[in-house]
């Protein structure tokens, strides 16, 4: 089992940047894949970004017009992986849910293990 609690967001105005916090606790972090993903009013939930066990390895979502402007890392030692959000924009807002894949590498699905999520909210 893991468990994960992310922490980070909050109410911003558009052009801000937030960085979320995804801290895991349970078995070996190093294990697992991990990834983002967020879940807007009245929509279903989308991957955002994905990295590998290493972290040398990162992956972002295609359909998501995030490139550039979001970017995935982790710090192993401290068992936590991060997601900087700049230039938010007021399309961004949505729940921010991290996840945990029992495999090395990241892809969209399948994730075993989700936290919470942490709402983000982009004013214009």
């Amino acid at each position: 089992q893991v468990q994960l609690v992310e922490s980070g967001g909050g109410l911003v105005q558009a052009g801000d940047s937030l960085r979320l916090s995804c801290a895991a606790s349970g078995r070996t972090f190093s294990g697992y894949a991990m990834g983002w993903f967020r879940q807007a009013p009245g929509k279903e939930r989308e991957f955002v970004a994905g990295i590998n066990w290493s972290g040398s390895s990162t992956m972002y979502a295609d359909s998501v017009s995030v490139k550039g402007r979001f970017t995935i890392s982790r710090d192993n030692a401290k068992n936590t992986v991060y997601l900087q959000l700049n230039s938010l924009k007021p399309e961004d807002t949505a729940i921010y849910y991290c996840a945990a894949r029992r495999r090395f590498a990241p892809a969209t699905s399948p994730y075993e293990y989700w936290g919470q999520g942490t709402q983000v909210t982009v004013s214009s």
